[in-house]
């Protein structure tokens, strides 16, 4: 397959994804979905750059479906909206949380491959 499809056919599944999640952790207060798809994106690329996956999986997975399923863009939208809105605190408790949980899943995805022994 032609990496330009790889990517797209990715890119479809994770925007995909990444729909239903927010349709699933709606939230007024705290911006859940966006926390989850990044903190399990963030998971899931550690798993293939650390197992050792192909290019072809990389492109299907790691560009296409983790990059349209993760966002940085709506991260960065929503921590300056808390921030905006007076709830500052939580602005950084947020911005912390997702930095420190996103290197934890990278971490805890290098763990699990090195303890499997799993490689592509």
């Amino acid at each position: 397959m032609e990496a330009a499809h790889l990517v797209g056919t990715g890119g479809a599944i994770g925007a995909i994804l990444r729909y239903f999640v927010g349709q699933l952790l709606v939230s007024d207060r705290f911006p859940k979905a966006t926390f989850a798809v990044n903190v399990i994106g963030t998971f899931v690329l550690g798993l293939l750059i650390f197992a050792g996956a192909d290019n072809d999986m990389l492109l299907l997975i790691g560009v296409g479906a983790c990059g349209a399923f993760t966002t940085f863009s709506s991260f960065s939208v929503e921590t300056v909206e808390l921030w905006d809105d007076g709830a500052r605190v939580q602005a950084v408790v947020y911005a912390s949380l997702t930095f420190f949980t996103c290197v934890l899943g990278v971490g805890l995805a290098a763990a699990l491959v090195f303890a499997v022994g799993a490689v592509w």
